[in-house]
């Protein structure tokens, strides 16, 4: 009886681990690659930028600048490129962080 018990266990933990690796496997599928990188945020005069590099030498990526109660920039950076993307004035609010979106 303690046999037939245990097989039923493993077999509901299998089937478990089983259906998290599927989801997490469909999860990453959905997401873009994380090739936008940030390397600084600074201020120039009375303008905010942040220094952004494409990691991914193939193709393009899409980014969007995150900034609390205020409309998200969105931008493209060319295959390898660092570009310094200015994103709001030095009175505004300040970038919380960069999501890289699908283009």
């Amino acid at each position: 009886m303690r046999k037939i018990i245990a097989i039923g266990l493993a077999a509901v933990a299998c089937s478990a681990s089983l259906t998290l690796s599927t989801a997490a496997d469909a999860a990453a599928a959905d997401r873009s690659p994380q090739c936008v990188k940030v390397r600084k945020y600074f201020n120039n005069g009375h303008n905010r930028y942040v220094r952004l590099t494409n990691l991914c030498g193939k193709r393009t990526s899409c980014f969007t600048i995150v900034i609390p109660h205020a409309k998200d920039p969105r931008g493209r950076l060319p295959k390898g490129e660092t570009k310094d993307v200015r994103y709001g004035k030095t009175s505004g609010p300040r970038a919380l962080f960069v999501r890289n979106t699908p283009c």
